[in-house]
């Protein structure tokens, strides 16, 4: 039989990837990547508010059209690859990452009067500008008593979708006026290039609804217009109706005009799209009892659990949604607002740049800190330096170190970062397992994954539980691409294609008991202080925090 491929798009914060995918193996025989060339590292910002992070919608598509094209141009040296080979594509953005847009589903960014207006461009997932009208959508879900919280963990995030609305209709309500809908990114990248645009017949997938916009089929979509309106008058104007579906649904066949760009037969299946960190799971094999952490600049833990089995509602996660990571199964999402970003932070602003001399900083800080014994450092860190997305929902919260003295090392800090992002992690699985939600095994990926095993050894020692690897380095391209093979008929099911086209890495970073005894006694100081500064409710005394980190430090110092 021939072969057949599957092409997976992925829009990250900073660029697009595009990965050709062989369908019956997993093996990745083409990609390529395009930098947004807008604003810094493809992010539009605001020197006088630092929770302004926008982006050119002309970027997403430029960069679909660039991606695509050399990535299929690079596969046409693996034997058995034609173009005409392709039988679906995928696509995974960011999210919530909302556009404003016309009636004919243009972007206002791409039009003459808007270009130069910050507020008409794609608001990106880590725009906190909205954090006020976050705590009102909260506040009056809770007191006019209605449901729409309860899937979402209790708490409405800044980075979300109305959030974000009701900002721009207070803030630029000419922008707000121009506006037809709203599109989230991981919708308008398959209808443009399907030619599909128009906001109120476009696919809106069930990623973006369910987890970003309070969409649930317990009341019938979305929120309804009477409430949207005690947010903010008119707001319900943005209320679409449309039924949310999940990724192994069509939204379109590639347009003659886009597929001539990128090097395609026209009317190839484009499918529904999805978050990346979702796709993300899927194509690191992500199923029951499986959880998939991706670890980038933040990180996003998926765990999808059959539709079977029913779920109770876990406060703080940022949701539990019907079919938003597999068809047939619930998809729980949680995650850390800062991970990666947290190290770059301290690399690049508070690191002595004799570090920097003769080679990267990271490199020389982390094979320093890989010296120390857990616990060495006397030091314990919160990881809320761009606040804490799970589980305390709140954006306001911010970073904190503990525990240094006049002898502390630029590595002794660098190692108390990590094992915080570690400590940040162990909560979330703490929570989903309170609830009764098994966490069998955990599957990594993403860039830390891939290049650092000493982050990954803390993970491990953390957690107390091994920490596998998966085998695709682009897993969220690849997740595309499954569902991109699934919609062009290679695969009856998206577990059918996962079985098929992703594994993981035969290393496996294993516990090492001495290390997560020490880390049971650290993370028991870390709650402390999460709860402490996190939440209301917290009573006690912190007196002891700084003489427990001092008796930890001299007990390891002596090992």
């Amino acid at each position: 039989m021939a072969d057949k491929f599957a092409i997976g798009v992925d829009y990250g914060t900073n660029s697009v990837r595009a990965l050709v995918v062989n369908t019956a193996t997993g093996d990745e025989i083409g990609t390529a990547v395009y930098d947004y060339p807008s604003g810094d590292a493809g992010i539009l910002l605001d020197p006088r508010d630092p929770n302004v992070a926008r982006q050119n919608p002309a970027d997403y598509i430029d960069g679909f059209i660039d991606s695509v094209k050399k990535a299929v141009e690079q596969a046409k040296a693996t034997a058995g690859f034609s173009p005409e080979a392709v039988v679906g594509i995928g696509v995974d953005t960011t999210g919530s990452t909302p556009i404003p847009v016309d009636a004919d589903g243009v972007a206002l960014a791409c039009k003459d009067e808007f270009k130069g207006n910050p507020a008409a461009h794609a608001w990106l997932w880590k725009d906190h500008t909205s954090y006020a009208e976050a705590e009102e959508i909260s506040r009056k879900a809770r007191e006019r008593g209605e449901p729409y919280l309860a899937k979402c963990g209790g708490v409405y995030s800044s980075e979300w979708y109305w959030s974000k609305i009701t900002h721009c209709m207070r803030t630029a309500p000419e922008v707000a006026a121009a506006a037809a809908s709203w599109v989230e990114l991981a919708d308008f990248v398959p209808a443009y290039v399907t030619g599909n645009p128009a906001p109120d017949k476009l696919a809106r997938c069930i990623c973006a609804a369910g987890h970003k916009a309070l969409y649930h089929e317990s009341w019938d979509g979305l929120p309804s217009a009477e409430f949207l309106e005690a947010v903010e008058p008119g707001l319900s104007r943005f209320r679409y109706t449309t039924k949310a579906v999940p990724s192994d649904h069509k939204a379109g066949d590639l347009t003659a005009d886009i597929a001539a760009k990128v090097g395609l037969p026209a009317g190839v299946p484009v499918a529904v799209g999805a978050f990346d960190a979702h796709h993300g799971a899927v194509g690191a094999g992500a199923g029951d009892g499986t959880l998939v952490k991706i670890m980038g600049t933040s990180t996003c833990d998926c765990l999808p659990s059959p539709l079977e089995n029913a779920l109770p509602d876990i406060p703080g996660l940022c949701g539990i949604v019907p079919e938003s990571i597999l068809p047939g199964y619930y998809g729980l999402e949680a995650g850390q607002s800062a991970v990666g970003d947290i190290f770059n932070w301290f690399v690049k602003r508070l690191t002595p740049a004799s570090y920097g001399e003769g080679g990267d900083a990271h490199v020389r800080l982390t094979e320093e800190a890989a010296k120390l014994r857990p616990g060495a450092t006397g030091l314990v860190a919160l990881d809320w330096n761009n606040g804490n997305r799970t589980i305390l929902v709140d954006p306001l919260l911010t970073g904190l170190l503990i525990g240094q003295t006049l002898h502390t090392t630029a590595a002794e800090v660098y190692r108390a970062l990590v094992e915080a992002t570690a400590f940040g992690a162990l909560t979330i699985i703490k929570r989903v397992e309170e609830y009764g939600v098994s966490v069998k095994e955990v599957v990594n990926c993403g860039g830390i994954a891939e290049k650092n095993a000493f982050v990954m050894q803390v993970y491990a020692d953390v957690c107390n539980r091994p920490m596998k690897v998966s085998r695709s380095a682009q897993t969220c391209a690849l997740g595309a691409a499954i569902f991109g093979a699934v919609v062009g008929g290679a695969h009856a099911s998206a577990v059918d294609a996962q079985k098929a086209m992703t594994g993981v890495k035969e290393k496996v970073y294993t516990p090492i008991p001495e290390n997560a005894a020490v880390y049971a006694e650290l993370y028991e100081v870390y709650r402390t202080l999460h709860d402490a500064f996190g939440t209301k409710e917290w009573t006690g005394s912190l007196h002891h925090v700084m003489k427990d980190l001092i008796a930890i430090r001299e007990r390891a110092r002596k090992r």
